[in-house]
C-alpha cells in the first residue's frame, strides 16, 4: 500500500530524515512516535502527497485517507453531512437529487420534465455507489463522533476547530481508504467517542500510521511502531506492540550503553598505551596500530541516542492588575437558526483558577475567543478591567502569523521584548539557531503549541485563555504545561479535556455551558473532564 525508499526530508537547511525505507502493508497497524519536532507530522504530509521529498521514492497503492492536525479543509460554505458523505461521491449526488425534487414540482412543464430525467441519472448514480446504506454507515460514524444533525446540516465555516476536526475524521473513517494516515485523530473527542475509535482501529483491516499521545489507543491498536530518532535522522522499525516496543527499546539502549563504555574503556587503554609507545621511533609502528584499533573500537558501536530536550515552560509573571481584570455580562451566540449559548456572565478576578466545562458544541471555544476579543458576541459586552493583560493560547493557534517567521512572532507577541531576549525565551523552548527564522506555517502542531506558549510567557498577561492547551505535546512537554499551571500566579480560564490539566491548575470554580451556571469546583467534576 505504501513502500517507501531511501527517503530524505529537509525543512529549509535542516536535515530531518534521510536513507529511510520502510513499506506499510494491508493489516499493518504503526504507531509512529518521536519527540516534538522531530518530523513525524512532515513525514505523515510527505507520505499522504501533500509535500514532495526532497529525495527517495513513495510508491502509493489505494486510496489514502489522511487526517492532519490542522483540519481547515473543504468548502467552507459546504453541509458538513455533504463533506462527509463526498469520501464516497455520495454528497453533491444528493444535493442535486434534492434541487431536481424541488425542480420537479415547477409549473413550468419543461422545467419539470428536465428535473425528472436528472433525478432519475442522480438517483441511479447514488444507488450503484451503495447510496442508501452508505449513507447509513456514515450516519452510525457521525453519532459516535458526536456529530449530531444540527451539527451535520450546518456550513463548515459555522463549525469550531473542534468540530472540524471531528468532521474531517468521520469523512476519513467513512471514505474506506485503503490505508489511514491519522496525526493525533483524539483531540478534540470526548471518552466516550475514544472508546469507539480505538475499537474502530482495532478492526480496521487496512494500513495505519497513527501519530497519538494517547498512550491507550496506540497500546491497544498498533502492531509496530516506527521510532524516528530526531538526532540520528532515521527510523528504527519495531515489529511488535506497544508494550513489547517500550521493553525492546529499553533493552537496546541498555545495550548500547554498556557496549560504549566496555568499548571506551578499551579504547582509552589502547591510546594511552600508543602516547607512551610514540615517543619511541622504534615504537612508532606499533603505536600506531593502537590507535588505529581504538578507533576502529569507537566506530563499530551503535549510537546512543541522545536524551530528547524538553521546553523548560514558566508562565509570566503576571503584570499588576485590579480586583477583577476582566468582565463579561450577557453574552450570547448563534450561527444562523443554531443557538450556541444565551445571557452566559462571566466575572475573572485577580488569580482565579476557572475551568469551563460543557459537552462538544456547548461553546466552550466560542467563548474564550470571545474572552480573548476575537469574537463579537451577537449581545452583551465584554469587559475589560484595570491593567488587563490577556494572553490567548488557541487550540488551532490562530494567535501564530503562519506568514511570519518564527522569531517575528515572538517579537510582535510583546512591545518590550527585543530580538536577542526573543531569541533566549525561544530557546528555552527548543528553537534554536536557524529554527527561529523558520515560517510558522511550515512548523508541526507540537511546534506551533510551543510556539504559542512561547509567545504567551513573554507577555507578561495576568490573565491566561488556554484552550486545550495539552495537545499535540509529547509526555515530557505535556507535564512542563503542568506545572506551569500548578505555579503560576495570575488569573487562568481553561477550556480541556485533559484531567491531569485540572487537577494541576486545582480551579476555585467552574462554569458550565451552553447554561453558564457557575458553581464551586470540586472533585466530582472531574469525572466530567474527559466527557466533555
Amino acid at each position: 500500500m505504501l513502500v517507501v525508499h531511501d527517503l530524505e526530508i529537509r525543512v529549509g537547511a535542516r536535515m530531518l530524515m534521510s536513507g529511510v525505507s520502510f513499506q506499510v502493508s494491508r493489516g499493518d497497524k504503526i504507531g509512529l512516535v518521536g519527540r516534538n519536532g522531530a518530523g513525524k507530522t512532515t513525514l505523515t504530509k510527505t507520505l499522504a502527497g501533500e509535500t514532495l521529498p526532497t529525495d527517495g521514492k513513495i510508491e502509493r497503492t489505494g486510496e489514502i485517507g489522511y487526517l492532519p492536525q490542522d483540519p481547515r479543509s473543504g468548502d467552507p460554505e459546504m453541509l458538513a453531512r455533504t463533506r462527509i458523505l463526498d469520501a464516497r461521491g455520495l454528497g453533491s449526488i444528493m444535493l442535486g437529487m434534492e434541487q431536481a425534487m424541488m425542480d420537479m414540482a415547477s409549473p413550468d412543464a419543461a422545467v419539470s420534465a428536465k428535473a425528472m430525467k436528472s433525478y432519475g441519472n442522480l438517483e441511479e448514480r447514488f444507488t450503484t455507489l451503495g447510496g442508501y446504506s452508505a449513507e447509513a454507515e456514515a450516519a452510525v460514524i457521525s453519532s459516535n463522533l458526536k456529530l449530531p444533525d444540527r451539527i451535520l446540516d450546518q456550513p463548515l465555516k459555522t463549525l469550531s476547530g473542534g468540530q472540524r476536526r471531528r468532521i474531517e475524521l468521520a469523512r476519513i473513517l467513512f471514505s474506506a481508504a485503503d490505508t489511514m494516515i491519522l496525526d493525533e485523530p483524539t483531540n478534540h473527542l470526548d471518552a466516550d467517542s475514544v472508546l469507539w475509535l480505538r475499537e474502530y482501529l482495532k478492526g480496521f483491516q487496512g494500513g495505519l500510521i497513527v501519530i497519538s499521545h494517547d498512550i491507550d489507543i496506540v497500546e491497544e491498536t498498533v502492531n509496530k511502531v516506527f521510532y524516528l530518532d530526531a538526532n540520528r535522522q532515521v527510523i528504527d522499525v519495531y515489529n511488535m506492540g506497544w508494550k513489547n516496543y517500550l521493553r525492546q527499546r529499553a533493552d537496546d539502549e541498555e545495550r548500547r550503553k554498556k557496549e560504549r563504555v566496555n568499548a571506551e574503556k578499551k579504547a582509552g587503554v589502547l591510546q594511552a598505551q600508543a602516547a607512551k609507545f610514540g615517543a619511541k621511533a622504534s615504537k612508532a609502528a606499533s603505536a600506531h596500530q593502537m590507535v588505529a584499533r581504538a578507533e576502529k573500537l569507537l566506530s563499530g558501536l551503535e549510537e546512543v541516542r541522545a536524551v530528547d530536550r524538553v521546553a523548560k515552560l514558566r508562565f509570566p509573571e503576571p503584570a499588576p492588575c485590579g480586583k477583577t481584570p476582566l468582565m463579561a455580562e450577557n453574552l450570547s451566540k448563534s450561527y444562523g437558526s443554531l443557538e450556541i449559548f444565551t445571557a452566559v456572565d462571566v466575572a475573572i478576578d485577580r488569580g482565579d483558577k476557572v475551568v469551563v466545562l460543557g459537552l462538544n458544541g456547548a461553546g466552550k471555544t466560542t467563548l474564550l475567543r470571545m474572552l480573548a476579543g476575537v469574537d463579537i458576541p451577537d449581545t452583551g459586552s465584554i469587559k475589560p478591567g484595570h491593567g488587563l493583560r490577556v494572553g490567548y493560547y488557541a487550540q488551532e493557534h490562530e494567535t501564530i502569523d503562519i506568514k511570519r517567521s518564527v522569531l517575528q512572532n515572538m517579537v510582535s507577541s510583546s512591545p518590550n521584548i527585543n530580538e536577542m531576549e526573543a531569541r533566549r525565551v525561544l530557546g528555552s523552548f527548543l528553537f534554536t539557531g536557524d529554527d527561529a527564522d523558520k515560517p510558522a506555517g511550515v512548523l508541526s502542531g507540537g511546534e506551533k503549541t510551543r510556539l504559542a506558549l512561547a509567545m504567551i510567557v513573554v507577555s507578561g498577561a495576568n490573565v491566561l485563555l488556554l484552550d486545550e492547551p495539552t495537545n499535540n505535546l509529547d509526555p515530557a512537554s505535556r507535564e512542563e504545561i503542568l506545572g506551569a499551571l500548578a505555579n503560576y500566579s495570575g488569573a487562568v480560564v481553561l477550556v480541556s479535556h485533559d484531567e491531569g490539566a485540572v487537577e494541576a491548575l486545582n480551579p476555585d470554580r467552574v462554569l458550565i455551558l451552553p447554561d453558564g451556571t457557575e458553581d464551586h469546583y470540586n472533585a466530582g467534576y472531574l469525572e466530567l473532564i474527559s466527557l466533555a
